[in-house]
């Protein structure tokens, strides 16, 4: 038979942003502990919340454990029966250990000799009796960012537990858990509907729970919520500005959302618009309302957590609120006004970036120099603005509007910076230098912001290499791994033309001006840790490993061309029947140059086969056309000039014994040998295939 689990926990109201991750803990856990039961789930487990509550939901859930079988090994043969076979004390006493008949006991042959042993049959226990023992140890084991005690409890939850509803199939799983003894009652809505109610199963909990003013399903009360805004905005014409973070934030405030339109003095539409919208989200987790034209207006919606009895008082109470907070923003941006973005500069050699590596004016002052070298190679003609934008895109972090408001930091610098009169492409880098700002998120718009945004981010995790800061397993409080991937990002998105070794090796030694560290050994962990996580990307991306091992171990400069590559040599790989006994000459070659330093020279004189002198020849034809495929980065030709090569390989070593006693001619076949897999290295590493 199968059976259903509910379980609700009762608490005092959870934060909003601890929620989610709660009820995806709680069902992970769920699973974990059901699975290592024994216990069988054919329908599923579903979580839902609210700030008051976690529900656990588990459908078609078998009503027992399933059976085991347990084998025990006894004493050794010769001592649990005599030489007629027959079972001595020793093995009546096994016996009775493992509750069997000594009728029962067989014997086990192991390398080690014979052995009594008994198979027996456990029988599963019943599921609500596993239950009440998984159940305390399951809630108490819920991670959260923050815990408490209360009263003289030792036990810490997210929030004080009041009551503890726990169903299977109806009949009540008895436990207790910080005080709280489980049972089949419930409550409702803490304003609208408290009293306590007695529960049948999930449908009638469902029931009672909407009847109670209480959505316990997060995605349905986030519907509802949005439905609630939408409406209200419509009372004074507008719509509502779309925020999926902040719709999931007010629907894991409330149990049952009603919503009101507000008003605020126009005065305030003086102030940016991402201040206001900031302001009132933020501060209040209130909603903007823009007209039809896609202006701010001079309203608000908020959520409430109860159906209002006089709206009107409710307005007046939102109002009253967001007027101080607004007050507060205009007096901050008047502040800031006072003084021009650029006079801000002085101001951050006060503010430490990291103990050892300095003020924030010490890293900008490098990523300034390394914004510039990149600039010089990239587009020359931007120096100057990318100078300008590098120097100005950390100033608004010491206004007050950004120490009001951390999340405006690069918008603000935006805004100070269009207002103080700077060129607009400069502007826009401020605050698009911050792009990516996750792992997949939009990117920037232009390419002075990308120029700023990869110095800033070199010079972290370089910064961060030499002072033994890099990640170390999941940790990584730098967030190192982040801007290696927007590294990367950003130069594929923008087919950036910048080799990634000098790139790094340019961040160390501008680093290594102020600060003293083995730079070689930090740029070679840095290029390795890039490159990790571009073999990662593309391997997420569905790229073969093999693909990728051959061509980043050949070549990890120039990422787009490194993509390109791999596009090319897939496509010969797939399509060229030549493709096999490129990669098999090649791997031969590589086997026999490994460690190889000798000449690099080839003197024809010293040929001695005509198989060389062919090889050599062959070489020379195709060498210098392959070359100019490569530059002008057509790789699929230049591996079909490459493959030109393997029939005049294959024929070499059949008649061309390369290791001869003659030093001199063994160095030439060898120096030959080299350059070829220098030569094919410019695409590939074919000995990465498998072939």
């Amino acid at each position: 038979m199968a059976g259903e689990l509910l379980l609700e926990i009762g608490t005092e109201e959870i934060p909003s942003n601890y929620l989610g991750n709660g009820l995806k803990e709680l069902r992970r856990l769920a699973e974990l502990y059901l699975r290592d039961n024994r216990i069988q789930i054919e329908g599923g487990l579903r979580t839902y919340g609210t700030p008051r509550r976690l529900v656990l939901v588990g459908r078609a859930l078998a009503d027992k454990q399933e059976d085991t079988v347990q084998e025990m090994t006894g004493p050794p043969k010769k001592i649990a029966f005599d030489e007629q076979g027959n079972p001595t004390n020793a093995a009546f006493g096994f016996a009775k250990r493992q509750g069997v008949s000594v009728n029962e006991l067989q014997v086990l042959e192991t390398p080690k000799g014979d052995y009594a042993y008994v198979k027996r049959r456990m029988p599963g226990r019943r599921t609500i009796d596993l239950l009440s023992e998984i159940l305390p140890e399951l809630i108490a084991n819920i991670p959260w960012p923050k815990s408490m005690r209360w009263g003289s409890e030792a036990f810490s939850f997210v929030r004080p537990i009041h009551w503890v509803l726990a169903l299977f199939n109806g009949e009540i799983i008895t436990f207790e858990v910080a005080g709280a003894r489980s049972g089949h009652k419930t409550r409702g809505h803490r304003f609208m509907a408290p009293q306590i109610m007695e529960i049948d199963d999930f449908q009638d909990y469902l029931r009672k729970m909407r009847e109670s003013y209480v959505i316990v399903d997060q995605r349905e009360r986030e519907g509802e919520v949005e439905k609630a805004v939408i409406t209200a905005a419509k009372a004074v014409s507008g719509r509502a500005v779309r925020d999926p973070e902040l719709l999931s934030t007010v629907a894991n405030m409330v149990e049952f959302p009603s919503a009101v339109c507000g008003g605020f003095d126009e005065v305030f539409l003086n102030l940016p618009d991402a201040v206001l919208i900031t302001a009132m989200k933020e501060h209040q987790r209130y909603f903007s309302i823009r007209d039809q034209e896609g202006r701010l207006m001079p309203n608000f919606v908020a959520v409430n957590d109860t159906i209002a009895r006089d709206e009107s008082v409710v307005r007046k109470g939102h109002e009253r609120v967001l007027l101080a907070r607004l007050a507060d923003a205009d007096f901050f941006f008047k502040e800031d006004r006072k003084r021009p973005l650029e006079d801000r500069l002085e101001d951050l050699k006060t503010v430490i970036y990291q103990a050892e590596l300095g003020t924030s004016f010490a890293k900008i002052q490098r990523f300034t120099k390394l914004a510039e070298y990149l600039a010089r190679q990239i587009a020359p003609e931007e120096l100057n603005e990318v100078r300008l934008a590098a120097q100005l895109c950390k100033c608004d972090l010491v206004t007050e509007m950004v120490t009001e408001f951390p999340s405006l930091q690069g918008t603000m610098g935006e805004i100070y910076a269009r207002l103080d009169g700077h060129p607009e492409d400069v502007c826009l880098a401020i605050s698009d230098h911050y792009l990516p700002a996750q792992a997949d998120s939009r990117l920037p718009h232009t390419l002075i912001g990308s120029i700023v945004g990869l110095a800033d981010r070199m010079d972290t995790i370089v910064g961060c290499f030499a002072m033994g800061l890099e990640p170390t397993g999941t940790a990584d409080p730098y967030a190192l791994r982040r801007k290696a991937l927007g590294i990367i990002r950003v130069i594929r998105d923008k087919k950036i033309t910048i080799s990634l070794p000098d790139f790094v090796s340019k961040s160390g030694s501008i680093l290594n001006e102020s600060i003293s560290f083995h730079v070689k050994e930090v740029v070679d962990k840095v290029i390795n840790f890039i490159e990790e996580r571009f073999r990662n990307m593309l391997l997420s991306e569905g790229i073969p490993q093999d693909l990728i091992d051959s061509v980043i171990t050949g070549d990890f400069h120039f990422l787009n061309q490194i993509e390109e590559r791999i596009a090319a040599l897939r496509r010969f790989r797939d399509l060229s029947k030549d493709f096999e006994g490129l990669a098999i000459a090649s791997k031969r070659i590589m086997n026999i140059v490994r460690g190889f330093e000798g000449a690099k020279r080839v003197n024809p004189d010293y040929f001695e086969n005509k198989s060389e002198e062919n090889l050599w020849k062959t070489f020379q034809s195709v060498k210098d056309k392959t070359k100019k495929e490569i530059d002008r980065e057509n790789y699929l030709e230049a591996l079909n000039l490459m493959a030109i090569l393997s029939g005049p390989i294959n024929e070499f070593f059949s008649q061309v014994m390369v290791m001869t006693e003659d030093k001199r001619i063994r160095e030439n076949r060898l120096g030959m040998l080299t350059g070829l897999h220098r030569f094919f290295l410019q695409v590939a590493d074919f000995s990465r295939f498998a072939v």
